[in-house]
């Protein structure tokens, strides 16, 4: 491994660019011109230009009608798509989240943070009418939204102040925490709820009963929820889903934790493998 000093010689200026290019055009905004990039990343309108054609010619960015403007192309929705059937998360979080639904008939959904954000990386949709809108790869702000609170529950009040340096946070409803202090307080209640449970937080008329996903040291790595198309639900439904949500979620950690395991049982066989000579099988 090279040193932490010595680490940028090894960097490929080229490629270095080419992906703030397209990490630029993938920002959800309004498609790009060339022109307009280049001023974003203060590139020349010459190595855009290259770094377009090479994109484009690649998938990862297709032209507009007006073939001046640029948005993202298929080969990141294939790429996504690879990325996430490849994760222990979805490849256990599937069969779990299908049991869910089957057990309670709503939509169910898995999702992970990036930064200030919640992602959905998995969906089992109920066949009911108006059952869930969000579909894979849906981005919604963490601190708006059931989801985003359960991910948040790990954090203490400098944490949830670097994540979120913005005042005020933005309103998506009247339920909307707007300041950090407030999103402290809200997440302190649901740790001491032990579960979290919202009606129209982000959405009007829709309320989510969500529940944390933990790896094998216990740290929060993904967010379970159950969707329902209500405003209210009675105590007595909502204590049910409640525990099959927690059930769900506890039968999810456990199977990363028994897959992390494996993985670290297989990896000290073939270092044990190789002291003694010998190849695993």
């Amino acid at each position: 491994m090279p040193r932490p000093d010595a680490q940028d010689k090894y960097l490929v200026p080229g490629l270095e660019r080419g992906l703030r290019v397209l990490c630029e055009v993938g920002k959800g905004e309004l498609n790009l011109t060339a022109p307009e990039l280049a001023r974003r990343l203060q590139v020349p309108r010459t190595t855009v230009f290259r770094l377009l054609s090479t994109l484009e010619h690649l998938g990862f960015v297709a032209r507009t009608d007006s073939r001046r403007e640029f948005g993202l192309g298929m080969s990141v929705l294939r790429l996504g798509f690879e990325y996430l059937s490849s994760l222990a998360l979805t490849q256990h979080g599937l069969p779990v989240l299908e049991a869910l639904r089957d057990e309670c008939d709503y939509s169910c959904h898995l999702v992970v943070r990036d930064g200030a954000h919640i992602v959905y990386v998995a969906k089992v949709a109920s066949e009911r009418p108006l059952a869930s809108s969000v579909n894979v790869g849906t981005r919604l702000p963490a601190h708006a939204t059931a989801l985003g609170r359960v991910l948040l529950q790990d954090m203490d009040i400098d944490a949830l102040r670097q994540l979120f340096p913005v005042h005020p946070l933005p309103a998506h409803s009247p339920s909307t925490p707007t300041s950090v202090d407030a999103l402290a307080a809200m997440l302190e209640l649901d740790r001491a709820r032990g579960h979290v449970y919202s009606e129209g937080f982000f959405e009007p008329g829709i309320s989510t009963v969500a529940a944390a996903v933990r790896d094998g040291n216990g740290q929060i790595v993904a967010a379970l929820g159950v969707t329902i198309p209500q405003t209210r639900i009675d105590a007595d439904a909502l204590r049910v889903l409640v525990q099959r949500a927690h059930r769900a979620a506890g039968d999810l950690s456990a199977r990363l934790a028994a897959d992390a395991g494996a993985d670290m049982t297989s990896s000290s066989s073939r270092i044990s493998s190789s002291f003694n000579g010998t190849t695993a099988q």
